[in-house]
């Protein structure tokens, strides 16, 4: 069973790894319980939680990068051309005022 914290270890592509392999894990398990064959049917709860952590750390990895993207342009951002900031020309006709739909 994979804790949090070693998974925290692991680079991407092993958790992807690990994800795909907790995913087939599930598959076979729900298999051999449709089949009557499952003897542990506890072990399909402990597959799902498995790839709950997995996602879990994966997800908390994309936060992670996102923050420091949208850290690293707000202090590009801060050292921008203060005159670029207040530009609303969305058109790009020169134009600064709002489009009308008719």
């Amino acid at each position: 069973m994979a804790r949090a914290k070693a998974l925290a270890d692991l680079g991407d592509t092993d958790l992807l790894e690990r994800l795909a392999d907790h995913k087939e894990e599930l598959f076979n398990l729900r298999f051999q319980f449709a089949t009557g064959q499952l003897d542990n049917s506890a072990a399909i709860k402990a597959a799902k939680k498995d790839i709950a952590r997995v996602l879990t750390e994966l997800r908390a990895r994309e936060i992670a990068d996102a923050e420091a993207l949208a850290e690293a342009e707000a202090e590009a951002g801060s050292s921008a051309d203060p005159a670029q900031a207040g530009d609303n020309d969305v058109s790009g006709d020169g134009n600064a005022e709002e489009e009308s739909g008719v």
